[in-house]
């Protein structure tokens, strides 16, 4: 789990943008190419790079090599062998299929209807050819015809395949219970395996499914037989009976709902493998492009207590060692990481803290590594106040012949506030230096007091205490000269 999280770890709102939008993008390829050739193709360039990239991981170094030139020669191929293809769903599809449409599967098409007419047409001897898109469409392999957008009946349909009419020697397309074109040119098969008892119609039938997953339904004109294509496929119907039975197994006729719930199903699952795909792409290419540095962050400390002050630490950086793309870690500045550790739950005196992951704040992308050191020991104070007596400190010496007779400390004692631990050491506290040779009279002198720490402050009223001395003449100072 903790290998888990560190893999994600220190992801950005603009990977996961990244991730979904080219997700999305390999699923709309999906949707335009499926049931082609194409998506055969680049599914088989997916598999080899996986290949390739497990290859690399376990040291197979001829592999690997084999299956980069492999994906780069196939790429060319389907630019250039599948063209046509490609130019067909560019140059026939609106931008707005591009985006978020769906083709959907002949799932609102009156298959009784078409099954009648077409035993209707095969004991008339009409020929016909009739296209029923499923899940790829073929609005990419064929453009040709006349639009008509009609609604389905016997009678249009009789009418489009009757010798003599305009539109009767091409195929009609039937799309959501409507003939959505008629009169359309489909490309020839170049199977030179096809029967001679095939005609052009059949071949045409043939040539279209062998680039679509499309059913087309053949009417002889000279044997008035009817014929299904599918998957490039011809399947010969003798008895007319079934002609709706076998329409309805391909195109999913009779449960349409069920067939709805199908697809649905399966683009689900295309969307979620398009997802997991291109998540792990993202992590190849981002762990692939991995460096590492060093900083030396100051560590913060977080004091709940105001009370409380740090008397010493054992350190005041840590050294961070962290990894994320090149791009990313050259651009890092000092100022856009931080170490922060809280002083909760601490007591006056020494304490161990330990620096983790939590403590540390780092730019989105980049992950932490290393902390050195990931443990410091900070000596705490609590504030406190103590009265302790006041002593004058008085420097050189007095003239000759003088000597201080008395000294008077105005307070003689006073307040003082800091730290617990200070104060403990403190018994008395001085003036600042007061020099004797200055001094040849009695008086009063106003001095301050000097703190032997800087945490260690007295109170607001006596910063300034008052000496009051007396100095006489030494006795017996004549008699030692005489």
């Amino acid at each position: 789990m903790e290998q888990l999280s560190l893999l994600f770890s220190g992801w950005r709102w603009q990977d996961m943008l990244d991730i979904v939008f080219n997700a999305y993008i390999l699923f709309r390829l999906y949707v335009l190419f499926r049931g082609t050739n194409v998506l055969r193709v680049l599914i088989a360039v997916v598999v080899m790079w996986i290949i390739g990239r497990s290859a690399n991981a376990m040291g197979l170094v001829i592999t690997n090599w084999v299956m980069q030139g492999v994906i780069t020669v196939a790429t060319f191929m389907i630019i250039i062998v599948f063209r046509n293809e490609i130019s067909g769903v560019v140059r026939t599809r609106s931008l707005r299929f591009f985006l978020w449409g769906i083709p959907r599967a002949q799932i609102n098409t009156p298959v009784r209807l078409i099954s009648d007419t077409v035993v209707e047409l095969a004991r008339s001897k009409i020929g016909a050819l009739i296209v029923m898109p499923l899940k790829t469409g073929v609005d990419s392999i064929i453009a040709s015809g006349v639009e008509i957008n009609a609604a389905l009946s016997r009678e249009m349909l009789v009418n489009i395949f009757w010798p003599g009419a305009p539109l009767h020697d091409g195929a009609a397309v039937i799309q959501k219970g409507k003939i959505t074109r008629a009169g359309t040119i489909l490309p020839l098969s170049q199977n030179r395996n096809l029967a001679s008892k095939y005609g052009t119609r059949h071949r045409a039938a043939l040539g279209l499914t062998e680039q679509s997953d499309a059913l087309v339904i053949v009417v002889s004109e000279e044997r008035g037989r009817v014929s299904l294509v599918k998957d490039s496929q011809i399947h010969e119907i003798r008895d007319p009976d079934k002609v709706e039975t076998l329409i309805k197994q391909y195109t999913g006729g009779s449960e349409p709902v069920k067939g709805m719930r199908r697809q649905t199903r399966e683009l689900l699952v295309v969307a979620m493998v398009c997802f997991l795909s291109t998540t792990g792409l993202w992590l190849s290419f981002s762990r692939g492009m991995e460096t590492l540095a060093n900083y030396d962050v100051p560590i913060e400390f977080m004091t709940p207590d105001k009370k409380m002050n740090i008397i010493d630490a054992s350190a005041s950086r840590s050294r961070l060692l962290i990894s994320g793309a090149r791009p990313l870690v050259n651009a890092l500045t000092l100022d856009q990481m931080s170490i922060k550790v809280s002083l909760d739950g601490t007591s006056v005196g020494e304490n161990k803290l330990t620096i983790t992951r939590q403590n540390v704040q780092l730019p989105p992308g980049i992950r932490l590594k290393q902390i050195e050191p990931d443990q410091v020991e900070v000596t705490l104070d609590a504030m406190a106040e103590k009265q302790v007596p006041v002593q004058a400190d008085f420097s050189g010496k007095l003239p000759d012949g003088l000597i201080m007779t008395s000294i008077s400390v105005i307070p003689e004692t006073v307040n003082i506030s800091g730290g617990e631990l200070t104060l403990d050491t403190v018994t008395t506290v001085f003036t600042e230096k007061i020099p004797l040779e200055n001094l040849t009279t009695s008086g009063v002198v106003n001095v301050a007091l000097a703190m032997n720490s800087a945490t260690l402050r007295p109170d607001d009223k006596h910063k300034k205490v008052q000496i009051q001395y007396t100095i006489s003449e030494r006795k017996g100072n004549e008699d030692s000269e005489s």
